[in-house]
């Protein structure tokens, strides 16, 4: 990542600004824009000669060509810097001039009485919306979950790659036997909880049934990666003739379907209490004040204990939990860590290319050091 990052403000900031180093362009050399004196034509004849297009032939080094190309693209961006930066400078000055001479006094009654009116209507809408929202949303006996401290709900803090080991664990040997998870395939583990090799093994445990084959019957074959994981009912008839009608929902995107997210299923998980004085649960229905109605068809699955660990970590509730609540999330979004290392990218791109000034030393330096090579 480090790598990347450094490749891509290479080529930001070998050649920023015209008024600093120049842009070179195939054999054109543009002096400084500044007044900063006159080149000499020693040293125009000298860029002309490193910036020649005949580095751009063929038969050419790469490192020349890339040189060459960092070069354009660099004044590219030099330029569409220094354009945002005289674009917000005016738009801000503008603003501010307008606030300045702004007073109350100028405006008459009538528009005072207007602007007073749309504020008030538009107060009153929202709040209204706010009211509606509420009353539907809410039910009797509905807790909402309270917001936990993830270690991933940082801007930049990444997932934990070995609770999501774990949570793959409790998945499979506690979860997979009521709900599926058929949009999950065991290659998306490579790389992630588990090493190819890992992941063809856990394939490997399942049988799948392929065909036809040269006789036209349907066989069964060991997993593959491509395969997806393995459902526990044939179909949604078969599931909820096995638990009394309710049909369990596949956990593949569990966490983005649920209002809360994480936090609703670590909730449910461990929100299992009597029922109170008053409420009747028909048979195999359980009290829960997370779930919609309170009555719940899934028993409690998680306890203390419910499993062993590969790793050797105590298998407490709260940590079961956490690690299947956590695994979870990877599942429906497991382009998360990716998605916040692009914006830390972004970060420090834009951060160099919005406030090319306060960058001026290190800017200088690098160019230095680059020429030297």
């Amino acid at each position: 990542m480090n790598s990347r990052i450094q490749s891509i403000l290479i080529c930001c900031i070998i050649v920023k600004k015209n008024d600093e180093v120049g842009i070179l362009s195939g054999n054109v050399y543009r002096a400084p824009s500044r007044g900063r004196g006159i080149v000499s034509t020693e040293k125009k004849e000298f860029i002309r000669e490193k910036t020649s297009v005949s580095s751009l032939n063929v038969n050419g080094s790469t490192t020349e060509r890339m040189r060459t190309w960092t070069r354009r693209m660099a004044g590219v961006l030099g330029r569409i810097s220094g354009r945002v930066s005289q674009i917000s400078k005016k738009g801000y000055n503008h603003i501010q001039n307008k606030f300045s001479t702004f007073s109350l006094k100028e405006v008459s009654t009538s528009k005072k009485l207007v602007w007073g009116s749309v504020g008030l209507v538009g107060t009153g809408g929202v709040v209204l919306l706010i009211g509606l929202e509420r009353s539907v949303a809410a039910e009797d006996l509905v807790l909402h979950p309270t917001p936990l401290p993830w270690s991933h709900n940082g801007w930049f803090q990444a997932l934990d790659h070995a609770s999501i080991r774990r949570g793959y664990e409790v998945y499979k040997q506690v979860c997979s036997a009521c709900h599926s998870m058929q949009y999950m395939c065991y290659r998306n583990l490579v790389g992630v909880s588990h090493t190819e090799a890992e992941a063809k093994a856990e394939a490997e445990e399942i049988m799948v049934t392929d065909g036809p084959n040269d006789v036209g019957e349907m066989f069964q074959r060991p997993g593959k990666l491509s395969d997806r994981f393995a459902s526990p009912y044939p179909n949604e008839e078969a599931a909820r003739a096995a638990n009394n009608g309710a049909y369990p929902p596949d956990l593949t995107y569990i966490t983005g379907a649920r209002h809360g997210g994480e936090d609703y299923v670590f909730a449910l998980l461990t929100g299992y209490c009597d029922a109170p004085a008053g409420i009747v649960l028909r048979e195999g229905q359980y009290f829960n004040p997370y779930f919609p109605g309170g009555a719940i068809s899934m028993a409690q699955a998680i306890y203390n204990e419910v499993l062993e660990y590969a790793d050797g970590t105590p298998a407490y509730a709260s940590q079961v939990t956490k690690d299947v609540c956590t695994f979870l999330k990877w599942a429906a979004e497991p382009e998360h860590d990716t998605r916040k290392e692009m914006a830390l990218k972004a970060v420090v791109l834009f951060s160099f290319l919005i406030s090319p000034q306060r960058n001026k030393l290190f800017l200088r330096s690098v160019v230095v050091a680059r020429e030297n090579r």
